[in-house]
């Protein structure tokens, strides 16, 4: 059995027939999977073609037959249209696939595909990973995503349709020029390749030399992950021992093994840049915390924090240098000067601040009001800790809470 992700049009069209032709003297079966997004008009229709399509071609002694299925839901306020149908996309076929009974999954990408890709990802700046493009084979929870034309040019694929009278659909998107890739398809592809024809296949070449380098860096990961990662986490000493480079290399590979997926460059940088000297810190990571606590990085999800009454009274925000307070059928702001060191009590919450100047470069000013704060909450159990305390302790100095509750050496 082999898999085709199929949407109708015409290099999906010529993958799932070729793959059918190839597939009979063999004695395989070819299963077609489509994904009915529900945002085209003319989403119906096209899942009819196809029905009648592979109908036709079944009647012609092909092996080949259908599954689909459609998307529920659809994008939230501000969400990318392409990003959630394709996520959508992908989780669907990975369904179908398995449900199928294979394991291997056929996609239609073609070289023009994988230089567009390439441009894009360096147009937005990305990494070797997102340089690397699309990978001709991959494997993802038991499914191998494979694309074997990934080194065929366009014009041979519209050749093998015309050659065989393949009729597909036309999706009217492919022109809304709201879309990043269609707009460098429509305005800026066609000045490019008038400027330099040959820049599809060395795009595409640039995109295989980003793969080799992608790869290199798993495996230098992988070596330097055995000595410095253990079940407890990632040592900090590693920032130091490592070069920069090999560093920020292996915390890269770190995060993607510990949260399954890509951390953002922008908290690499900033770990590479505090963690070295941090002593206890916390990172904001998604739905969860990336930890430095007695030399290891951990991640962890947040603490919950219940939502205080309003007739408690507490700290609802720590903005600067003002704290706002709730009280009892009412909404009463203290104004706490906190730009001189010292003790500067807190009343209504039942604690104190301690400011100390910053000697070390660390967020250090925060640490004794700590202190404070937990003998607060010991005197009165119902008044649970400040939200704003959580979001702001991050790179406060305060140990994370879960390892000393449970007594656990980190």
């Amino acid at each position: 059995m082999i898999a085709v992700a199929t949407s109708g049009g015409r290099d999906s069209t010529a993958l799932l027939h070729a793959t059918a032709v190839a597939a009979r003297p063999l004695g395989l079966h070819v299963v077609a999977l489509h994904i009915h997004h529900g945002l085209s008009k003319h989403a119906d229709a096209w899942l009819a073609h196809l029905q009648a399509q592979v109908e036709g071609w079944a009647a012609e002694g092909l092996p080949v037959s259908l599954m689909h299925e459609r998307l529920d839901g659809a994008p939230g306020p501000g969400d990318s249209i392409e990003a959630w149908a394709r996520a959508g996309r992908h989780r669907a076929l990975q369904r179908l696939t398995l449900a199928a009974g294979t394991d291997l999954l056929l996609l239609a990408h073609h070289r023009r595909d994988q230089a567009e890709t390439f441009l894009l990802q360096a147009l937005r700046g990305a990494g070797v990973a997102g340089l690397s493009a699309m990978p001709r084979t991959q494997w993802r929870d038991g499914v191998c995503w494979a694309r074997p034309w990934l080194d065929r040019r366009r014009e041979s694929i519209e050749a093998y349709v015309a050659e065989h009278g393949l009729s597909f659909i036309e999706d009217d998107s492919n022109g809304d020029a709201r879309f990043a890739r269609n707009r460098l398809r429509l305005e800026a592809w066609p000045a490019l390749t008038a400027e330099a024809p040959g820049a599809e296949a060395a795009l595409a070449q640039a995109a295989a030399w980003a793969q080799e380098a992608a790869e290199l860096q798993r495996e230098i990961a992988e070596e330097d992950l055995a000595r410095w990662s253990d079940d407890d986490g990632l040592s900090q000493a590693m920032l130091q021992e490592l070069s920069a480079a090999r560093a920020s290399n292996a915390l890269r590979a770190w995060l993607n093994l510990a949260t399954g997926r890509t951390a953002p460059a922008t908290l690499i940088r900033r770990v590479m840049a505090e963690g070295p000297a941090a002593t206890v810190a916390r990172w904001p990571l998604g739905d969860t915390e990336l930890h430095l606590y007695r030399g290891r990085f951990f991640v962890q999800a947040p603490p919950l924090v219940r939502r205080p009454a309003r007739a408690e009274a507490l700290p609802a925000s720590l903005l600067g240098l003002g704290i706002a307070a709730a009280t009892a059928g009412a909404e009463a702001t203290l104004r706490i000067d906190l730009s001189q060191p010292g003790r500067h009590p807190v009343a209504a919450w039942g604690g104190a601040f301690h400011v100390e100047p910053v000697t070390t470069g660390a967020l250090r000013f925060l640490r004794s009001a700590m202190s404070s704060c937990a003998r607060a909450k010991a005197a009165s159990s119902s008044r649970p800790t400040p939200r704003a305390w959580r979001a702001r302790s991050a790179n406060a100095g305060r140990p994370p809470e879960s390892p000393l509750s449970r007594g656990k050496d980190r």
